[in-house]
């Protein structure tokens, strides 16, 4: 597809004509990324008008997880929940919002899982913040909704992305065949195709990470680390940057763009949780499409896409990005 073809081509026409292995994207999943698409095209719009409408700042509430919620974070998820409500395909879906799954009227067997407005604490300073999305097959579609129909490896998910709201509002999207972004045109309200097989390079030279948590890391974070700070005069060989938006979605937009490296890792502040981040909402996307740009995720000591949650809101370290970074850190995990 030349350069001048894919600017004309939108999200529609894209899942309308793209094949994943072959095999044709089926109606129902096509109807249901068009929805959340939609819906993301809508809140970019909220999010751009922030104080002019009286939407920054704290909601006044909690979400399950105890966090305090902000305006967006709550218009984020009713928007989410009412743009896909409506989809025939879709069997119920899961929110970082909200303690329990919520069936809808749909006949079909998808499930949609979501993070409404990740690093949604950035609002209020004008960073860059994001829609992370999942989605998965119910295993029995007859049967009565229930948690235990979400709780599946990131293997099976049949489609993953996020949706950034920054400079320009763009969209990363995984069918389980390579990576494509998008660029929401403004004025059409359409997302438009801007890049084919998006892939990150096996090697770098920058990593993004909270330093102020150095002295709260497990060992093999800590020894990565330092060997990077130490630069040419380590056992590195190479100078490193350091890059930290504390928006997890705009990190690993980063790391897709131009390669690197993205940790948030377990460290002894509240030793009892294994990371912070979420299992289904956040680490199951974004290693879904990092993997399929090239990369790699673990948590230390497995792929992330290979654990088997035991929760809904399960919480997990990550480190993903840039395949020999993973590699080198899975091997300091493995001699810890």
């Amino acid at each position: 597809m030349t350069a001048s073809s894919t600017f004309n081509t939108n999200f529609k026409q894209y899942l309308a004509s793209a094949k994943v292995k072959g095999v044709a994207i089926p109606p129902g999943l096509q109807d249901l990324l068009l929805a959340v698409a939609d819906t993301c095209s809508t809140l970019s719009h909220e999010v751009a008008q922030g104080a002019l409408i009286g939407l920054l700042g704290s909601a006044g509430t909690g979400n399950v997880q105890g966090e305090v919620q902000q305006k967006l974070d709550v218009i984020a998820n009713d928007l989410l929940i009412d743009g896909v409500q409506g989809c025939k395909s879709l069997a119920g879906l899961a929110s970082e919002e909200m303690e329990l799954p919520l069936p809808v009227q749909g006949t079909g067997d998808y499930l949609l899982l979501f993070d409404p407005l990740d690093g949604s604490s950035n609002i209020d300073v004008n960073v860059s913040i994001g829609t992370i999305f999942s989605v998965l097959k119910k295993q029995d579609p007859l049967a009565p909704l229930q948690t235990a129909d979400f709780l599946l490896s990131g293997r099976h998910q049949v489609a993953a992305g996020y949706v950034v709201y920054g400079p320009q509002t763009t969209m990363a999207l995984t069918l389980g065949d390579g990576v494509v972004m998008f660029t929401l045109n403004k004025v059409t309200g359409e997302f438009v195709l801007i890049k084919h097989a998006v892939e990150i390079a096996h090697s770098t030279k920058e990593f993004a990470i909270n330093m102020s948590n150095m002295r709260h890391w497990a060992e093999p974070v800590r020894r990565y680390v330092d060997e990077c700070l130490a630069g040419v005069s380590g056992e590195r060989d190479k100078d490193f940057n350091m890059r930290w938006i504390a928006s997890m979605v705009a990190d690993v937009h980063r790391v897709l763009s131009r390669g690197g490296i993205f940790m948030y890792p377990w460290d002894q502040r509240e030793p009892h949780k294994p990371g912070k981040l979420r299992l289904m909402y956040e680490a199951n996307p974004m290693s879904f499409l990092v993997e399929q740009a090239g990369g790699a995720s673990t948590n230390g000591d497995q792929l992330i896409m290979d654990m088997i949650p035991t929760e809904l809101h399960e919480r997990v370290s990550v480190m993903l990005g840039s395949k020999e970074e993973i590699e080198r850190l899975q091997r300091y995990h493995s001699q810890a």
